[in-house]
C-alpha cells in the first residue's frame, strides 16, 4: 500500500516531534523519538528519497532502450529506440492526465476502480503540505515511472513486426487506464489490499501486468516471418550484444530505485537500514539469476548463452520485487535462483508454443511476476498465500482479456503488422525513415 505507509509515517514522526519531556514516555518510545527527525526534516527526506528513486527508474528506460536494441536485428533498431522514447512520453501525459487519480481514488479496503477523475493537481509554486509527508509532486513523479516501465515490458516482446501506431494507442490505454486500474487495487488501497495482497515495488502490478499485455500482443499478432518454420525453430542473431548487456547494467542500477525507494520513507534510522537491505537483497537475487543462467544454459547447451545470462539478472531482479525487505541474504538468492531457472526453461517452452516473444520479456516480467509474488509469504508471514494467489489470477484475467480485446480492435481497424516485404526489408526503413546501421548489411 504504497502511499498509505508514507502518510503513516508522516503523522508518526509528526507526534514525535510534538511531544515534550512533560510527557513520560516508555524506554522504547523514547529510543524511537531519538533515532525520527522533525517532521520538516522527514518531509524532506521522503521527497528527496522519491526524487532519487524515481530518476533511477526514469533511467530504466534507457535500459530498456538499450537491451531491445540490442537483442533485436540491425534492420530494427532505430524502431526500437523510437517505441521507447515514445512510450515513456505517453506513458508520462497518460499518467498525468487521467492515470494517477484512476490509481489513488481513496479506496479503504475494498474498491474495484475509481473514478475517471481529471488531471493530477500539482503543488503551487512555494507551497508544501507538511501532512502527507511528502512533496505531492515528488509523489506523482515517482509513480509515473512505474507506469511507462509497465510499457516498456510490451515493447521488447512485440519487436520486429509491429507497426507503430497501434503500438502507441495500445500504449495510451495500457498506461491510462489498464495499469492504474490494477495498481488501485494495492496501492490504492482497494480491494486486494483489504484481502492482505501484498506486492512491495511491482512483480505483479508492473511487471506482471506488463507481461499480461504482452502476451496478449504475441498471441494476435503472431511470430516474425520466418520464425518457425516446418517444426523448426530459426534463431535471428542479437545485433548488438554489447548494447544489451549495458542496457541490464542500467536496469540493475534502476532498479535499487525500483525497490529502495519503494520503502516510501527515510525519516528514521529505520528506515533508512531498510532501504540498505532492500538493496542487499535486490542485487544478490540479481547475481543468483546470473550464475544459475550460466550453470543451467553450460549443462543443458554445453555452451553459456549470454542473452540467457542477461535474462537471468533480470529474472532475479522481478522475483525479489514483490517482497525486497524481509528475505534473509541465503533467502533473496534462492528467490532469484528460481527465477532464472524459470526463465531458461519458459523461453524454449514459448518456441515450442510458437509464441515469438523477442527479448523474453514473458518469462522474465510475466513468470517471474508471479513466482515473486506467491513466494512472499515464505519470508513474510502476515501475507496470506491466497491472498497472493487472487491477486496473481485477478491481475492475470483483467489485463489480458482487456489487451486482447483492444489488440484485437487494433487489428481490425487499422493491422497491427507491416507487410511482408516491409517487415523483410526492416521497420528502420517503413516506419522511421532512418537506419541505426546505414554502413551494415542488413541482416
Amino acid at each position: 500500500m504504497k502511499r498509505n505507509f508514507v502518510k503513516f509515517a508522516a503523522a508518526a514522526l509528526g507526534a514525535l516531534a510534538v511531544s515534550g519531556p512533560a510527557f513520560a514516555a516508555p524506554a522504547d518510545a523514547a529510543t524511537a523519538a531519538a533515532e525520527a527527525v522533525g517532521g520538516g526534516t522527514a518531509y524532506i527526506l521522503n521527497t528527496l528519497l522519491f526524487l532519487i528513486g524515481g530518476f533511477l527508474v526514469m533511467w530504466m528506460a534507457a535500459g530498456f532502450a538499450m537491451l531491445e536494441a540490442g537483442l533485436v536485428r540491425s534492420k530494427n533498431v532505430s524502431l526500437q529506440c523510437l517505441k521507447n522514447i515514445g512510450l515513456y512520453s505517453i506513458a508520462g501525459i497518460m499518467f498525468w492526465v487521467m492515470g494517477y487519480n484512476i490509481a489513488y481514488p481513496g479506496f479503504d479496503g475494498t474498491g474495484f476502480i475509481g473514478g475517471l477523475i481529471g488531471p493530477y493537481a500539482m503543488q503551487g509554486v512555494g507551497e508544501a503540505d507538511t501532512a502527507t509527508g511528502y512533496s505531492v509532486a515528488s509523489d506523482w513523479f515517482f509513480q509515473m515511472v512505474f507506469c511507462a516501465t509497465t510499457a516498456s515490458i510490451v515493447s521488447g516482446t512485440l519487436a520486429e513486426r509491429i507497426k507503430i501506431w497501434p503500438f502507441f494507442i495500445f500504449t495510451v490505454v495500457l498506461t491510462g487506464f489498464i495499469y492504474p486500474v490494477v495498481v488501485s487495487w494495492e496501492w490504492g488501497a482497494g480491494w486486494l489490499d483489504g484481502m492482505g495482497f501484498s506486492d512491495f515495488a511491482g512483480s505483479t502490478l508492473v511487471h506482471s501486468t506488463g507481461g499480461w499485455a504482452a502476451l496478449a500482443g504475441a498471441l494476435i499478432l503472431g511470430p516474425r516471418l520466418g520464425r518457425y518454420v516446418n517444426g523448426k525453430v530459426n534463431v535471428f542473431p542479437a545485433s548488438n550484444i554489447p548494447l544489451a548487456t549495458l542496457g541490464t547494467f542500467i536496469l540493475w542500477l534502476g532498479w535499487f530505485g525500483f525497490n529502495g525507494a519503494s520503502q516510501l520513507a527515510m525519516g528514521t534510522i529505520g528506515d533508512v537500514s531498510d532501504v540498505s537491505k532492500i538493496f542487499v537483497n535486490t542485487n544478490m537475487a540479481a547475481a543468483a539469476g546470473v550464475v544459475v543462467a550460466i550453470i543451467l544454459t553450460q549443462i543443458l547447451y554445453r555452451k553459456i548463452d549470454v542473452t540467457m545470462a542477461l535474462n537471468g539478472a533480470l529474472a532475479g531482479l522481478v522475483s525479489i520485487t514483490a517482497e525486497p525487505l524481509t528475505p534473509s541474504v541465503p533467502a533473496a538468492l534462492f528467490i532469484g535462483a528460481v527465477g532464472a531457472a524459470i526463465v531458461v526453461f519458459t523461453v524454449p517452452l514459448l518456441d515450442k508454443l510458437k509464441i515469438d516473444d523477442v527479448v523474453g520479456a514473458i518469462p522474465v516480467h510475466l513468470m517471474c511476476g508471479i513466482w515473486g509474488t506467491l513466494i512472499v509469504p515464505l519470508t513474510n508471514t502476515e501475507v496470506p498465500f491466497m491472498a497472493q494467489l487472487t491477486g496473481v489470477v485477478a491481475v492475470g484475467v483483467w489485463t489480458f482479456v482487456l489487451s486482447a480485446i483492444l489488440w484485437f480492435i487494433l487489428k481490425l481497424v487499422m493491422g497491427l503488422r507491416p507487410t511482408e516485404e516491409e517487415e523483410l526489408a526492416g521497420l528502420d526503413r517503413v516506419e522511421v525513415g532512418v537506419e541505426a546501421y546505414p554502413e551494415f548489411v542488413n541482416q
